[in-house]
């Protein structure tokens, strides 16, 4: 037996439509808000940028251990030159303080090796600092972008949330004014074919904007008021009012 709603009942489910279709484009507004392909963007750059500050981290401690080793080494060759030449002072064999001085000429040029490297090292390692400091203010400067756009979005996002709350509010109110047999086939329709309702227009299914054939209306005029009719275009429950243009 085919279904049967007043027309009263059936006009409700293009209000419910109105408000399943705002419903959908707020789902949709949510996940196209621009800030989302921003944030991915930006989350590309701080991966990067930290990977950056990591490496110049490592190569800061790298350096700074080398640095430490030959400041160690200068430390041992200047012991051993002072060493030795408290020894020569003290000593009162030629051989002795011929062999004490190429010793202390060996250390001293060592030392001189070892300040010269030393001396690189140390502006190797200022250099590194110098970038290190770059990367870690290029991190903090996207963290505080990436900050502020995740608020923007949120802010979105939560401006969306509570239209959606209002709106589901509304649909509510209309469903609970809709028979149960009525709004299960709507439910259906919208469920397979993504419209629940079309209102027909001046011979247009609005849910398509397909003008009906001749034959069609004829059908559709044919039937009672209390008819609950599918759409042969859209396959919605198709709502005839005074703009039907039956």
């Amino acid at each position: 037996m085919a279904l049967k709603a007043a027309p009263d009942d059936q006009a409700l489910l293009l209000d419910l439509q109105a408000l399943d279709t705002k419903l959908g484009q707020l789902d949709h507004r949510a996940k196209s808000l621009p800030q989302h392909a921003v944030l991915v963007g930006i989350s590309s750059e701080v991966a990067a940028a930290r990977h950056a500050a990591l490496e110049t981290t490592g190569a800061r401690e790298d350096v700074a251990a080398e640095l430490s080793r030959l400041e160690s080494d200068v430390a041992v060759v200047e012991a051993r030159i002072a060493r030795d030449a408290e020894r020569l002072q003290g000593s009162s064999s030629v051989k002795d303080v011929a062999a004490l001085e190429q010793e202390l000429a060996a250390l001293r040029k060592r030392r001189d090796d070892l300040e010269e490297i030393e001396l690189t090292v140390m502006e190797r390692l200022e250099e590194i600092e110098t970038a290190a400091a770059a990367n870690a203010s290029a991190v903090d400067g996207l963290q505080q972008k990436q900050a502020a756009i995740e608020a923007e979005r949120d802010a979105a996002l939560a401006e969306i949330a509570n239209e959606r709350t209002h709106t589901a509010a509304n649909r509510r109110t209309i469903e609970a004014k809709v028979p149960a047999d009525l709004l299960a086939l709507y439910e259906k329709q919208r469920s397979r074919y993504g419209t629940g309702a079309s209102l027909l227009q001046y011979g247009v299914s609005s849910a398509n904007g397909v003008k009906l054939l001749e034959n069609e209306l004829q059908t559709i005029r044919a039937a009672a008021p209390d008819d609950v009719l599918i759409c042969p275009s859209s396959d919605a429950i198709l709502v005839r009012t005074s703009e039907s243009g039956l």
